[in-house]
């Protein structure tokens, strides 16, 4: 099966350069330098999945008929900049946008689906990096994409942070999902959280869980996942 991943210069999912990117200094004897002087035509970097099928992305392009990828550039760190892929599914209702870590920022990628399909986005699902933003920011945010991309549904999740859940979830009041780990939604006109064979909405951490994580992240931030005194330390065990 195909794996479509952002082509890097230098990623995990492999990559490659042209022999000629590093300069070169003719001066030196062969055993000094590159390949001994002698650069292959393409410089090409393996890959910890060797078996893997991955086509690497170099632009915005639709894969099949309603699925486009977005491609964009973000920033990841200080100074580090990565290429970061999103799915826009083209449904009856509208886009559903499926973004993995939104580094380009949430907007960037929203404008950027909006543009490509030319439909209006009905759900926005996956992560929004607004755990290191600012109130005031996330409130902006949050207008932009209530009030000018007319964004119908936003289901926000891991690297979103619990200030951008509270202050989404004031801008759009039912049309706020939830979606924790394991969580599978209906979308149709309204977006759903589907129960398995009738049981009650769950999530992945429960009250007991939050609670010993929040006392763990106080002690340090590795303490949450590796302290010896939470269940989620003795499961990760």
């Amino acid at each position: 099966m195909p794996i479509y991943t952002p082509k890097e210069n230098f990623g995990v999912f492999g990559a490659a350069l042209p022999g000629g990117f590093y300069k070169k200094e003719d001066s030196l004897p062969p055993e000094m330098r590159y390949f001994d002087g002698k650069p292959p035509e393409t410089l090409r970097f393996g890959s910890p999945w060797p078996e893997g099928n991955f086509k690497w992305v170099t632009e915005t392009k639709e894969i099949a008929p309603g699925l486009h990828l977005i491609l964009l550039d973000g920033p990841w760190g200080v100074d580090l900049k990565v290429k970061e892929l999103s799915l826009a599914i083209d449904t009856p209702e509208g886009i559903v946008l499926v973004v993995g870590c939104s580094h380009p920022t949430l907007e960037k990628i929203v404008e950027a689906a909006k543009s490509v399909t030319g439909k209006p986005i009905h759900l926005v699902f996956g992560g929004t990096h607004l755990l290191p933003a600012k109130p005031d920011d996330i409130e902006r945010i949050a207008a932009n994409l209530r009030d000018n991309f007319k964004v119908d549904f936003i289901a926000p999740v891991h690297c979103t942070g619990e200030p951008a859940f509270a202050i989404l979830q004031k801008n759009f009041g039912d049309r706020y999902i939830y979606a924790g780990l394991g969580t599978t939604l209906t979308v149709g006109k309204d977006v759903m959280i589907k129960a398995e064979a009738g049981q009650p909405k769950t999530y992945a951490m429960d009250d007991e869980d939050l609670r010993s994580y929040r006392a763990a992240y106080m002690r340090g931030p590795l303490r949450a996942l590796l302290g010896g005194y939470s269940r989620l330390a003795r499961v990760a065990k």
